[in-house]
């Protein structure tokens, strides 16, 4: 009994230690400002009128990724790729240009051939495919979407920023390039996809494959879209800010279907297929799943915490050093603070999201069939397999069939925010917008065509960012929504910005 003791003891002992040295570890683990400082402004001149005449023109091409996609418009894609060749002949003579995407090849392919051939290419992305115009939000349009005015100072119109001024602003920057007798001296790709909207399962997921094919064994750095400069984007930080995507979330699509006899409403069953699926539903957004830190955001917050308020920094310390086996008491407070907005809630979990629901066509007929769709974008502890096995088992009845329809993919690969890549695109972010803001990793709650890169070994270090300032959050409800618009200097700033990087790419 006494030996017993003495060993309980000595456990206890052993924990206690273990807790002390802990928290001294935590103590003096540095979180001072991971701020680049004293990087010098760089004017680079653009004739930005000519340029957003170009972009103007761009947006007048319909170039719309809807639902159902036998809808596709091929015209408006032949009529883009034919006015690229005619608004850059530069970049047309010195790239070569391919056309790829399977069924449909109209995802599109630069090669800039690079001087050192032993160096592993970059690639910079963006899409040419925008989303559809809903019809009853028409008349809230200022300008026609698709009209491309240029009109107080904007640039409007459905693509204008997300994200046909990124194409445009590589194509011009790298047709001034040109003009100036420039060669990269790694390859550089420019990637174009024609379905990004919808996931990417033609084009850009194709000329992956097609890249990996062809024996490409490693990228250096990759550029997307993701979140433009905007001060107030993010809970607690007022200052203008560039939040640089360093991880995306997985993506999938499920159906939910019941399939039963239908009839007449008059002689109605206990349990209509539309009741039955119902039910399905509110089973499963009861059935959330679980909060948890993960890795990306444990960067976030090393970079992003010593900017936010000081008396909330030994949480968000806690967080950037936490060990993902365990969660501390800060790290709990932090998930609770999180879970108060939609935004930081979905950093921290798999989301449910019922998006579609089709069922009847006449109110005195009981539909033989009813259908859901329920999208999810997966936290990197998730997985497709594991998302499905948690859907069955919160409905739990044989009566619901349940179908993967979507091209999912899973969470992808972290950048690394302390490797070169970032740091150049940090450099880059100052040197055209100057010091007077945050640049901050973030983790990626939607996604972009850069997941099909960022998901294989072979491009660990995709980095995304639209690289365009806004004068506040309210221009951000542009994407996907209405009066779409970009101011044009700030285009001649996002060309600037592309310029610049091609030239401190030669560094990496």
């Amino acid at each position: 009994m006494q030996l017993l003791k003495k060993k309980s003891l000595s456990v206890l002992a052993a924990v206690l230690m273990s807790v002390s040295l802990a928290a001294v570890t935590n103590a003096d683990q540095d979180f001072s400002s991971m701020q680049m400082q004293g990087v010098k402004r760089v004017d680079i001149k653009v004739d930005v009128d000519a340029a957003a005449k170009r972009l103007s023109k761009a947006v007048q091409f319909p170039t719309i990724s809807n639902q159902d996609r036998a809808d596709f418009d091929v015209k408006a894609f032949e009529g883009y790729h034919t006015f690229l060749e005619q608004a850059y002949p530069n970049v047309h003579k010195t790239l070569k240009r391919e056309k790829l995407g399977k069924p449909r090849p109209y995802s599109l392919l630069y090669t800039w051939e690079g001087k050192d051939p032993s160096l592993p290419p970059a690639v910079f992305m963006a899409h040419q495919d925008v989303v559809p115009i809903a019809e009853e939000s028409r008349d809230q349009w200022q300008n026609e979407p698709f009209s491309g005015a240029i009109a107080d100072g904007y640039i409007w119109g459905r693509g204008v920023l997300d994200d046909k001024n990124q194409i445009h602003a590589i194509l011009e920057a790298a047709e001034m390039k040109i003009k100036e007798g420039f060669q990269p001296a790694r390859t550089l790709y420019f990637v174009f996809g024609h379905d990004e909207e919808v996931g990417g399962p033609e084009g850009v997921k194709h000329v992956v494959d097609v890249l990996e094919q062809r024996g490409l064994k490693e990228i250096a750095f990759v550029i997307d879209e993701s979140a433009p400069l905007i001060p107030n984007l993010f809970p607690g930080i007022e200052e203008n800010s560039a939040l640089i995507g360093i991880a995306q979330k997985g993506y999938m699509s499920l159906e939910l279907s019941v399939n039963g006899e239908g009839g007449h409403s008059s002689q109605p069953p206990e349990h209509s297929n539309i009741g039955i699926l119902a039910e399905a539903i509110t089973k499963l957004e009861n059935a959330q799943f679980p909060y948890k830190i993960n890795k990306a955001v444990r960067h976030q917050y090393r970079f992003m915490g010593p900017e936010l308020p000081k008396e909330k920094q030994a949480m968000y310390k806690a967080v950037a050093y936490g060990d993902d086996g365990k969660t501390t008491e800060l790290e709990q407070k932090f998930i609770e603070e999180m879970a108060e907005d939609q935004v930081t809630r979905a950093m921290l979990h798999t989301t449910i999201a019922v998006t579609m629901f089709n069922a009847g066509i006449k109110d005195n007929v009981l539909p033989p069939s009813a259908t859901a769709v329920v999208n999810f974008r997966i936290a990197p502890e998730d997985s497709k397999e594991s998302v499905i096995a948690h859907v069955k088992k919160a409905i739990d009845d044989d009566r619901v069939s349940i179908k993967d329809i979507s091209a999912s993919t899973p969470p992808t690969n972290v950048a690394d925010p302390h490797g070169d890549g970032y740091k150049l695109l940090e450099k880059t972010i100052r040197q055209t917008w100057g010091n007077d803001l945050i640049v901050s990793p973030f983790f990626v709650i939607g996604g972009s065509d850069s997941k099909h890169f960022q998901a294989r070994s072979f491009a660990p270090n995709v980095y995304t960012i639209t690289a365009i300032q806004l004068e506040s959050t309210k221009e951000f409800a542009g994407f996907h929504g209405v009066n779409e618009r970009i101011l044009v200097d700030e285009y001649a700033r996002s060309i600037a910005f592309f310029y610049q990087l091609m030239n401190n790419l030669e560094e990496l």
